[in-house]
């Protein structure tokens, strides 16, 4: 199975329309569509429609697509140039946006390279990892569908008491339905991981809605998991702002995601807010 497939993303007649169904298996516990998967949907159809690989996609989220719906994806080939495409997808349900993504696509034929962000040292192998631990029953949802080992990051529950951390949270996260390569999709959908970070980083019961995902892209190479290094740079007026580094087995950064957030508690899960005082 491929990422297009894994989300159940179609084309239509019109090569510039594709369609997703959405379903449980790419939605969340609240019952909508997961941010990642809607990102990874258009930025599958610009690639789709453009013949070529993204470079860099930002979306910003304006609604919710739920279950039982149908998204189309309008994508728009603003300027389609020699090397690069710079193009544009409105998704939406019916005359409803969910969320439009602009994105550059494209490849150049350029010897200078070089990565300067670099893996943290002495990460442990996945499977010497701890599952990450779920409070609700998530399965069948997307978190159903991934496997996530906490590499840094609070295990339990009663660990969420309001205390603070560093603003830093690894885990190494993998889409086992997908088998047919790690590309921008499927990273649109494992960087969606900022809300959960915030969560972390404040010690709340809680996370976040995303308001947007920025992607950018570098070298993919081979990969079964993902390292997820999940870095919360601040919490402010009730919005949470950071990135994930997405590093590849053998250290190769691949990707990154920077996301703003709406901080959000878990519903019926009383436990203590940023302040310390408990939240009912």
């Amino acid at each position: 199975m491929d990422s297009r497939q894994f989300l159940g993303l179609q084309p239509t007649h019109n090569p510039h329309r594709w369609v997703l169904p959405v379903v449980q298996g790419i939605s969340t516990g609240g019952g909508f569509l997961f941010g990642g998967c809607g990102l990874g949907a258009a930025v599958a159809a610009m690639e789709g429609t453009s013949g070529r690989k993204a470079v860099w996609a930002t979306a910003q989220y304006l609604s919710y697509a739920k279950p039982g719906e149908v998204m189309d994806i309008d994508v728009t080939l603003a300027v389609h140039g020699r090397q690069i495409t710079q193009a544009r997808a409105v998704c939406h349900v019916g005359d409803r946006e969910i969320l439009t993504v602009n994105a550059a696509l494209g490849d150049r034929d350029l010897e200078e390279n070089g990565q300067f962000e670099k893996m943290p040292l002495d990460i442990p192998k996945p499977l010497d990892c701890k599952e990450r631990p779920h409070v609700l029953d998530w399965s069948g949802t997307i978190s159903g569908r991934m496997d996530q080992r906490m590499v840094k990051g609070r295990e339990e529950l009663e660990e969420l008491d309001g205390t603070p951390g560093d603003g830093q949270v690894l885990l190494w996260s993998r889409i086992p339905e997908v088998i047919e390569g790690v590309d921008a999709a499927t990273l649109s959908i494992l960087g969606d991981f900022v809300p959960m970070g915030v969560g972390q980083s404040l010690g709340i019961r809680g996370g976040g809605n995303s308001l947007d995902n920025t992607l950018r892209i570098g070298k993919l190479v081979p990969t079964e998991w993902v390292l997820l290094d999940i870095r919360i740079h601040m919490v402010e007026r009730g919005f949470g702002h950071g990135l994930v580094h997405m590093f590849a087995e053998d250290g190769t950064l691949m990707a990154t995601a920077s996301q703003s957030c709406i901080i959000r508690f878990w519903r019926d899960m009383p436990g203590p807010g940023p302040s310390g005082k408990v939240k009912k």
